[in-house]
């Protein structure tokens, strides 16, 4: 476990000696546990998750509401059984305030029902498990980052409307999260007059896509689902599979992200792909975190960067909100999903009523721009909640979004 101090108790001990009344400092540091992959397939997004929460905390001076915060890291591997073994060591043995992470969709769901148990204060800035915050919504949890489904509502209207695709076969991890990512796109492409003619699943870190890429055959494009090293390893095989420039390539955004995207480079080249967010967005909010961010670790930063960013900040509001009382762990809860943010990088944050993040929804286009792979922001849908157009009582009466739900249709 690695252990990130980053601020003193002297304010209060000054202060308490002067006679003066004690500072929030005098009731001892936050902790706060984050469950991520430190190794494995995944960890260049969990490198990307530290840096992220790391900058923020550094940027205020390593406290919240005057006490000092310490960042507590445990390595998952991006995998649920480790997942919750961590978390159980973070709560139970290091008596943290907050639990923060992890990054797969699956251990989201394992880690739901500890933290309900546990009745402890959660933040998830990435993992994306669409039921997190709704069917399985739990009161001890606030959703900073996104749900699998929610980016690729609007995407399945603009593959259909403006892209004009007809047919489509995905590919994609054969888990919770490839699963809701493609069918969430599914059902608001064939919504609007287009058909998914195939789900291809290959399982997490497949050394060969080729048994897949045979199967693609008379369609418009394929929707992809893949990050990391199978995001670069999967684009290297379409191309040497004779795909490339033939069949169209789109995705889920962690097919491009920034902290795979300069490996992929212009095999990237016209990707289109939803997200919440782009290093290149082009606002004031935006290019500051980025400027501080390639100063602080010479690389731009990833939509996960991005993620425990702003997680980190709607933790410090709540904090100041609260008078830095975390201890009383439901007026803590309640405090982080009244916080707004209308200026963080990826633009406007606001919460619903399930703790879900309602923001925009960025399509983004890989173009070559001085020598470099970027994320270019071609059409913006704004103030985009998990449930999309759809009335969310109704939308909770259909199932979640699994491996065939709703079916492909050859």
């Amino acid at each position: 476990m690695r252990r990130y101090p980053l601020a003193l108790l002297a304010a209060a001990l000054v202060a308490a000696l002067a006679g003066g009344p004690a500072l929030p400092a005098a009731m001892g540091p936050i902790k706060i546990g984050l469950v991520t992959a430190t190794s494995g397939v995944f960890a260049p997004n969990g490198r990307d998750m530290i840096n992220g929460f790391d900058l923020a905390l550094k940027e205020a001076g390593g406290q919240g509401a005057g006490r000092p915060i310490q960042l507590l890291v445990e390595d998952d591997q991006g995998l649920p059984g480790p997942s919750l073994t961590k978390a159980r060591k973070l709560v139970e043995l290091e008596k943290v305030d907050l639990l923060t992470g992890p990054l797969a969709a699956s251990s989201g769901y394992v880690l739901r029902d500890y933290v309900d148990e546990q009745k402890i204060p959660a933040l998830f800035p990435v993992v994306s498990s669409d039921d997190l915050t709704q069917r399985k919504t739990s009161p001890w949890v606030v959703r900073t980052g996104w749900t699998s489904s929610q980016p690729n509502h609007p995407f399945g209207e603009y593959a259909a409307k403006t892209l004009d695709y007809k047919r489509i076969t995905t590919i994609a991890y054969d888990f919770a999260f490839g699963w809701e990512t493609v069918e969430g796109f599914q059902d608001t492409f064939e919504q609007n007059g287009g058909r998914v003619v195939e789900h291809l699943w290959p399982p997490i870190g497949a050394p060969d896509y080729s048994p897949y890429l045979g199967r693609i055959q008379n369609v418009d494009a394929v929707y992809a689902t893949f990050s990391g090293n199978d995001a670069l390893r999967f684009l290297q095989q379409y191309r040497a599979f004779g795909l490339m420039g033939r069949v169209p390539l789109i995705g889920n955004g962690t097919l491009t992200d920034e902290h795979i995207l300069f490996q992929e480079n212009d095999l990237a080249k016209g990707i289109i792909t939803p997200l919440h967010y782009s290093a290149a967005l082009g606002t004031a909010a935006n290019r500051a975190f980025v400027r501080a961010y390639v100063r602080a670790y010479n690389r731009v930063p990833s939509y996960y960067s991005e993620a425990c960013y702003t997680g980190m900040n709607v933790i410090l509001k709540a904090l100041a909100a609260t008078g830095g009382r975390i201890e009383d762990r439901a007026a803590f809860v309640a405090a982080m999903r009244k916080v707004t943010l209308p200026d963080a990088p990826r633009g406007p944050l606001r919460f619903d009523a399930y703790g879900a993040p309602v923001q925009n929804v960025y399509i983004r286009r890989v173009d070559i721009v001085n020598g470099e792979p970027q994320n270019t922001v071609i059409y913006t849908y704004p103030r985009v909640s998990q449930f999309w157009t759809f009335n969310p009582a109704d939308y909770l009466k259909r199932p979640v979004y699994t491996r065939d739900v709703p079916p492909a249709h050859p």
